[in-house]
């Protein structure tokens, strides 16, 4: 097995956070949801679903910094695998929200580096607590993600259904990490955690929908 020295992973790090934020680069392993479901939106309904769609965009950023900055750092090679595998499948996710931007003629957030080096020390924090804690970590950005998709699928106008469908793929993906996470042994995090947690994703949510 090969033995990778710092400049390895600080390349591979950099690598990882220019795949993510960089618009175009990353694509889906898996077919859009949405495909082949044709919408015609009205003008007011497309610029509130371009907002919602590029605060899922910017969550996605945020799950790939968190379990980049984990893997880099979670002790347990099992761990470390298991957070790289989910920041794959997350990569769908980025994909599918940027391909339903650009249809709706708009842009992902210009603050998505923020958040992206937000989330990636959070995540590296985290692996260095331990790695139940990591995967608590998980499970509880997992569940908050989860409620915000669950949010914006009932504000969709009821004729997108290529949003929708691509936001319960993203749901039922989420909520299979999360269940993960805690199979794998993730524990609940302290109170102050949770608090923490919930204004940082307030505060990205409400920032991303328009900038």
């Amino acid at each position: 097995m090969r033995h990778y020295t710092g400049l390895d992973k600080f390349i591979h790090s950099f690598d990882q956070a220019l795949r993510s934020l960089v618009p175009g680069v990353t694509s889906a392993q898996r077919d859009n949801p949405g495909q082949n479901t044709p919408t015609q939106l009205a003008v007011s309904e497309a610029r509130h679903v371009a907002g919602l769609m590029r605060v899922n965009h910017s969550g996605e950023v945020c799950a790939q910094a968190l379990y980049h900055g984990q893997a880099l750092t979670a002790k347990l090679p099992n761990v470390r695998r298991e957070m790289e595998q989910a920041a794959i499948e997350e990569q769908d996710h980025l994909a599918w929200c940027e391909d339903r931007l650009k249809e709706l003629d708009s842009h992902t957030s210009l603050l998505n580096p923020v958040w992206y080096g937000l989330s990636f020390g959070m995540g590296a924090i985290a692996g260095i607590a331990g790695d139940k804690y990591s995967l608590g970590f998980v499970a509880e950005t997992e569940r908050q993600v989860s409620l915000h998709l669950e949010d914006h699928i009932r504000q969709l106008p009821a004729h997108d259904e290529r949003s929708r469908k691509i936001l319960e793929q993203m749901n039922e993906d989420e909520l299979h990490h999360r269940d993960t996470a805690l199979n794998a042994g993730g524990v609940d995090l302290p109170a102050p955690v949770h608090i923490a947690m919930t204004g940082i994703s307030k505060l990205m949510t409400k920032t991303s929908y328009y900038i």
